[in-house]
């Protein structure tokens, strides 16, 4: 009997018992729905996060004075945060840091909860006001709605200039990009020209990133600089595999700018988008890992369901088997027979799985607004998980169906 012929009777067999096939049939599908759906729903949401890093800019690393724990005389442990990082040694940097296809940008917060004017219209208190030079919008990887950025004579003289974020626009121009074009707004007792209007770029883990005003970083420093104000250096480079080499680097110009001593540890953190995406995907790692073993978990209870209809099945058709064996059939091919059914349930029960699961994985990205990408190697894994749960649920049957004694059978009743 070849390979077409047990697929045939295999699919006679399941035919006789359908209620009980489809059953089992349907263990496997919602196992398997769960193991695609599930891991192809976790790539998906890693893509999005993966885009989303990159337009916030993750082939740039930014430079913060650094924050120790230490303990206190009550045994508490409190944050020390390291010397600012002043404007003369955020320009040396800039200046002195001359990594092949990197761009320096400096900045710094000057208010948290500013509020914007502009006639009788104004914003709520939690506008983050916030002083740039012209690489900062690019190395952050904003988009404009209208506008320029910041030439650099605005910057070395500190014009009264400023670039609004989306809702700014929306809350005191109805979201009307070319009328805020020109217009003065205030920022506190200070008036600004608006020179550019920023697109919508989301939120952040921290805050909503439409919701900033950008000034001049002279600007920023004449009016909210002081003794101990720290300014924050953005580097961005052209090719983000050489992101490790770039920060090594900016380390060691950052350290002769800092004048530390060769046994002194750094007093400034490097901190790169791509890090957090890293972290992320060992987190979604034990996901995948507990997904499958609750899949596992579901597809051994389908096992011992298909166990059950085989061993049925053996009984059922024993007379059968006898007379297959009077005709020539050999024990190795009473065994395969049997095999073939029972894989033959796990792969069409799989098939739907699968289908099923795609289409968890096609909701989730058009929830998300996210690619979806055909998951070829969970449907590979499904595939051979359905293959090995056959296999090993309808072994022992057929080989009690292969050893079967065809007088005795012939004479089964």
């Amino acid at each position: 009997m070849n390979l077409f012929e047990n697929l045939r009777v295999a699919l006679s067999s399941i035919k006789s018992n359908f209620v009980r096939a489809i059953l089992t049939l349907l263990i496997v599908a919602v196992g398997i729905a769960c193991l695609v759906g599930i891991l192809t729903a976790v790539d998906t949401l890693l893509n999005s996060m993966s885009s989303s890093f990159s337009r916030m800019g993750a082939n740039s690393f930014n430079v913060r004075p650094a924050r120790n724990e230490m303990k206190s005389n009550n045994s508490r442990r409190r944050q020390r945060t390291g010397d600012p990082i002043s404007f003369d040694q955020a320009m040396n940097f800039k200046e002195n840091y001359d990594y092949p296809g990197a761009s320096v940008s400096i900045n710094t917060f000057c208010k948290w909860n500013s509020v914007v004017k502009y006639n009788k219209e104004e914003t709520n208190p939690n506008v983050r006001l916030v002083g740039i030079d012209e690489n900062y919008l690019d190395a952050s990887s904003y988009e404009w709605a209208v506008g320029r950025n910041f030439t650099p004579t605005e910057i070395e003289n500190g014009d009264h200039r400023i670039i609004i974020g989306h809702d700014i626009c929306k809350s005191l121009f109805d979201g009307e990009a070319e009328k805020a074009l020109s217009e003065i707004v205030s920022v506190g007792n200070t008036k600004y020209r608006v020179i550019g209007v920023l697109d919508t770029k989301g939120s952040s883990m921290t805050a909503s990133n439409d919701r900033r005003v950008f000034i001049p970083l002279l600007n920023a420093k004449r009016y909210y600089g002081n003794a101990k104000t720290s300014y924050s250096l953005m580097t961005s480079i052209a090719d983000p595999t050489q992101m490790d080499d770039a920060i090594a680097d900016a380390t060691g110009v950052l350290r002769n700018i800092r004048r530390l001593k060769a046994r002194e540890p750094n007093d400034f953190e490097i901190t790169n988008s791509s890090g957090i995406l890293e972290t992320l995907k060992e987190m979604t790692t034990e996901l995948r890992l507990a997904t499958i073993a609750i899949v596992m978990m579901t597809l051994l209870g389908a096992a011992i369901g298909l166990m059950n209809i085989m061993l049925v099945s053996v009984t059922e058709r024993t007379r059968e088997i006898g007379v297959r064996k009077a005709l020539g059939a050999t024990q190795f091919n009473i065994l395969f027979q049997f095999l073939m059914e029972a894989v033959v349930i796990t792969l069409l029960g799989g098939l739907v799985g699968i289908i099923l699961g795609v289409i968890v994985g096609i909701v989730v990205a058009h929830l998300i607004d996210g690619v979806f990408v055909v998951p070829f190697n969970w449907i590979a894994l499904a595939i051979f998980v359905c293959l090995v749960v056959g296999t090993l649920s309808g072994l022992y049957p057929a080989l009690k169906a292969s050893r079967l004694d065809p007088i005795e059978s012939l004479r089964y009743e």
